[in-house]
């Protein structure tokens, strides 16, 4: 069966992107005993033992494309050693039912035999299992390199809480230049073998908004901060205040010329992926720490931001509400902005509620093991539906037909 992906190619149409996804995370933590855990969302939610009930439900909602992948530390078990046996089998089921993945190849964490973010062979040994993916699969188009770049380097690196937990700002350095050099290097060795792949690079957008006159500086430092993920990901020339922070934590004026050569080369295959959530935006004092300050200007403007920018067509890859009654609001409320976006042509080209599932211990970003169910999906881990499932399912209906988007990678139109 021909899917979505197969007449949405770079040059040609795509149709609007009505998606959702599976939380794939999979970091490893310390445990309160000082043990390794490992968290996987997958089977903390119960996709091992329901995928097939849970792929039906697609259809219910009337999804169509579906942020998705193999688990990268299950499927890589060695150098060039890989077990394909379960993704063959979900993405078979997928193309089976019409659905279009967006294929999520790094999502916060690594194979144990890899060690973590701070392994200078990383970047080489990813590319080699991403050209991997992209010689098995040949019809996905769609696909997600590294997730969240800059959050997984802050949480794993800066914060202490995943994977390497560590706390500094040359550690923090070092794995976000290692995963923006495993991006561009995976998308090399995969547009080898798929030359029509499709890069959604998904990111946290973010604003720090300023308390006081005094807390002006160090809000102007985490705004610019924000944007070093997709800096080095598609060459795009930092300020001088985050040259010098990189020069002085790691990254030396040869790597940071490699990116300057080779982000822009990748730029025409990508779609910057925005994620956006009530926690996104923040309160900046002169001292102290940095709080949550809910949705101040919202998605419209901070997507503004990003694609004045970097010029790229966006996809709003990640939302949700952690209220199942107060979800409905949210989902009609980033519809809106969405709306408006494409009402002053800036190329919005999909829209996802994340995720389909429920999803465990987010609360805590995953940091202690409480087996929490937070309540932002389209179904509880029962597999019943919350009330914004029925409203993204006649959203979707609804809009389905009325959003045209005329497509060719690097010169994007919206139309209304």
């Amino acid at each position: 069966m021909a899917t979505h992906a197969d007449r949405g190619v770079p040059g040609q149409a795509r149709p609007f992107m009505f998606g959702t996804g599976f939380e794939n995370s999979y970091p490893v933590i310390t445990g309160k005993n000082g043990e390794t855990i490992r968290r996987d969302e997958l089977e903390s939610t119960g996709f091992y033992e329901h995928w097939h009930e849970d792929f039906d439900l697609l259809r219910e909602v009337g999804v169509e494309y579906l942020r998705y992948g193999p688990q990268y530390y299950r499927v890589n078990t060695g150098a060039e050693r890989y077990d394909w046996e379960f993704t063959d089998i979900t993405f078979a089921r997928l193309r089976e039912i019409g659905v279009t993945p967006i294929a999520d190849l790094c999502h916060f964490g690594l194979p144990e035999w890899i060690g973590d973010f701070q392994n200078p062979d990383w970047p080489e040994l990813f590319a080699a299992y991403a050209r991997a993916f992209g010689q098995r699969y040949p019809w996905v188009q769609l696909m997600t390199p590294v997730n969240e770049i800059f959050v997984n380097a802050t949480f794993s690196a800066q914060n202490g809480w995943w994977n390497e937990r560590l706390k500094s700002d040359r550690a923090f350095v070092t794995a976000l230049k290692h995963m923006c050099k495993a991006t561009l290097r995976a998308e090399q060795e995969i547009l080898k073998v798929q030359p029509q792949a499709v890069f959604v690079q998904s990111e946290a957008s973010a604003f720090y908004h300023e308390c006081s006159r005094k807390a002006a500086a160090r809000a102007r430092g985490e705004n610019e901060k924000r944007f070093l993920s997709f800096d080095l990901c598609y060459g795009h020339r930092v300020g001088s205040d985050m040259y010098e922070y990189l020069m002085d934590h790691g990254l030396s004026r040869t790597e940071y010329h490699w990116f300057l050569e080779h982000g822009p080369e990748m730029r025409p295959h990508c779609i910057m992926g925005s994620d956006y959530y009530g926690a996104n935006e923040h309160w900046v004092p002169a001292e102290g720490p940095i709080q949550s300050a809910g949705a101040v200007f919202g998605y419209a403007i901070l997507a503004r931001q990003y694609y004045e920018r970097y010029h790229l067509p966006i996809m709003l890859t990640e939302t949700n509400m952690r209220d199942a009654d107060k979800a409905p609001d949210w989902l009609h409320n980033q519809w809106a902005c969405v709306r408006e976006l494409r009402r002053v042509a800036i190329p919005v080209m999909g829209f996802t509620w994340y995720s389909l599932l429920d999803q465990v211990d987010w609360d805590v970003a995953l940091r202690e093991v409480n087996d929490t169910e937070n309540p932002v999906g389209l179904y509880d881990l029962k597999r019943r539906p919350h009330p914004v499932r029925d409203a993204y399912r006649d959203l979707i209906a609804e809009w389905r037909d009325e959003m045209p988007m005329e497509v060719q990678y690097g010169s994007i139109h919206a139309g209304n």
